[in-house]
């Protein structure tokens, strides 16, 4: 299994916790408006808690003066600050959802998008575990420093700046006293932020893991059972949960005993608090007295609010920042401007070399031959000979290193990509279905505007109605995740329809046949004369059907070009191509 190491350097890219939390606000400047009235309605939230203690003032000082004839307005001043509290809650809490759950969605579909825009290296060198846990635990770290703890620091800051303006304008002696503990309570936050944030990177690397093992386990589960993996994945997924349990322990230990520490620290200052104005406020009356020691009394629910903010704040903050390394990743190269609606299909490599990135020798090196348009090339070579990069380079999955492929004439970097593959179709061994409807999966993507009656003519070039129409709903019928109800053969022969409705100049086919049984080869060979007819066609061949058949056999070897020629030349040559068709070709005879 690879895991991937997202610690070293991350803080170095995104900077630090404070510029990337201000890059993800930056997502909230569209929602301005709904944002200024949350910031409203917690503005009257916190308007609240210091006109309480002015009002207990007001009745502690009422019960000791003469006249009371104004006592009966102040229980009606106190439902209406009730009132008003609960007006301006609502407007904060409903209206920081909306902004907030809007940035995440805004996100979640920004790094999806991004997703479709990476090169294949990117996938290559990333566990998909990984990639999905950021698109769903990392996206619910981020809802949780965009919501919650957003509404938090700002009802409750806002709370906390009023209870101190009022002590202030009580006593400022007193309250700049009390305000002494503040660089003690600024170390411990700081101090416990950068632990949180270092195990909370641990702690979404390892969902990454347990993500990644349990996707291995679902999609891989009958090579799992058939060859007694079980006590194996169990093993590796229990290492994994237990590693996360352990992180999740000490991060729910730092989050408990930081809020009692601030609350100790916050304590011994309001004893101290208490102490001197039992000294000083001598002159004070009862009610001046009593609203002082209440509003400071109040401070510490705010402040401890605040403090768990900050935690949320930080596993935000993590989670915010791998995100935004996904979004920092740069897409596939796409600088060129040429395009055209139809092309004649003639390829021509021209001394292409290609290196796969960390390895020690390059998959290709100089390789030069040129297809005619209309003409059937079959790549052969025994594995890791090149011939799957090779035709990996020609739809720019991957960029050569040296040399140049021209497509009639023009080099494919200075295609756009979208004109360039528009002309490619591609089949492989290794069928990609996804869990919708026969028809949907042959019109895909750009094919799904195809009209039914260009659907069906597809599925059956490719002699795929033979069994779509004994389906219960025919070409409506629910194949299941990557076609899990159809055989080999037949989603073979639903690739070769989406190949043909897509109608291409190119067709690369990458061992398509070489996993089928005789039966299901006789219906697919049917099919590739047809798709194959005037039109431009790299065959990676397994079968020796497909090899006889080819206008040119190129024979690969060690990424480099050794032979090329027809059937009977190369055989005639008793070289490389005699030799693997003797060892590789001839038993499937």
């Amino acid at each position: 299994m690879k895991t991937i190491d997202t610690n070293n350097g991350a803080a170095a890219k995104s900077g630090s916790g404070l510029r990337i939390y201000r890059r993800l606000l930056s997502y909230v400047l569209p929602y301005q408006r709904w944002f200024a009235v949350s910031v409203f309605g917690f503005l009257i939230y916190a308007a609240t808690q210091p006109m309480f203690a002015a009002i207990l003032k007001h009745i502690i000082d009422s019960l000791q003066a003469d006249a009371r004839e104004n006592i009966g307005l102040l229980p009606l001043l106190f439902v209406g600050l009730m009132l008003l509290r609960g007006v301006g809650s609502y407007l904060g809490n409903y209206f920081i959802a909306k902004v907030s759950t809007s940035v995440v969605h805004v996100l979640r579909c920004k790094i999806f998008n991004h997703y479709t825009r990476l090169p294949t290296d990117y996938y290559d060198a990333n566990n998909s575990g990984y990639m999905m846990s950021r698109i769903t635990h990392n996206v619910g770290e981020v809802t949780q420093a965009a919501t919650e703890s957003v509404q938090t620091i700002i009802r409750e800051g806002l709370t906390a700046i009023g209870l101190i303006a009022y002590l202030l304008y009580m006593n400022w002696l007193m309250a700049v006293a009390f305000l002494s503990v503040t660089p003690f309570i600024a170390w411990l936050v700081r101090y416990v932020s950068k632990r949180l944030r270092r195990l909370s990177r641990d702690i979404q690397d390892s969902i990454g893991n347990l993500t990644h093992i349990t996707s291995e386990l679902v999609s891989g589960h009958r090579i799992v059972k058939s060859y007694g993996g079980e006590n194996y994945e169990k093993n590796r997924f229990q290492q994994n949960s237990q590693f996360h349990r352990r992180q999740s322990l000490k991060l729910a230990a730092t989050s408990a005993i930081h809020g009692p520490l601030m609350q100790l620290i916050i304590g011994i200052a309001l004893a101290g608090l208490m102490y001197l104005s039992l000294i000083l406020m001598e002159n004070a009356t009862a009610g001046e007295f009593v609203a002082f020691i209440t509003a400071a009394f109040l401070l510490p629910r705010p402040i401890r609010q605040l403090s768990d903010a900050n935690s949320k704040i930080q596993k935000g903050v993590v989670a915010a920042e791998s995100l935004f390394m996904i979004l920092d990743e740069p897409v596939e190269a796409d600088s060129g401007h040429y395009k055209t609606e139809k092309c004649q299909g003639r390829i021509e490599f021209d001394k292409v070399s290609f290196s796969y990135r960390g390895a020690a020798h390059p998959a290709l090196k100089g390789v030069s031959f040129v297809v005619e348009p209309g003409q059937t090339i079959a790549l052969v070579g025994a594995s890791g000979g090149g011939k799957s990069t090779l035709i990996n380079l020609l739809p720019r999955f991957y960029d050569y290193t040296e040399g140049r492929i021209l497509l009639d004439g023009v080099e494919i970097k200075n295609y756009e990509l979208t004109s360039l593959r528009q002309h490619i179709a591609l089949v492989t061994q290794h069928i990609t279905l996804f869990n919708d409807t026969v028809a949907n999966n042959i019109a895909y993507g750009a094919l799904a505007g195809a009209s039914d009656e260009k659907i069906k003519q597809a599925a059956k070039d490719a002699y795929a109605m033979n069994f779509i129409k004994n389906m219960a709903q025919g070409l409506n019928t629910e194949i299941g995740e990557n076609g899990v109800k159809l055989s080999g053969g037949q989603k073979q022969r639903l690739a070769l329809a989406r190949a043909l409705l897509k109608d291409a100049p190119i067709l690369i086919l990458d061992e398509a046949t070489s996993a089928l049984d005789n039966e299901s080869e006789r219906y697919i060979q049917k099919a590739l004369q047809k798709i194959m007819q005037h039109r431009t066609t790299l065959v990676v061949a397994h079968r020796l059907s497909t090899v006889e058949n080819a206008d040119r056999i190129i024979v690969l070897s060690d990424g480099c070009l050794v032979e090329q020629g027809t059937h009977s030349e190369l055989l005639a040559k008793n070289g490389a191509y005699a030799r693997l068709y003797d060892v590789q070709f001839k038993e499937n005879v």
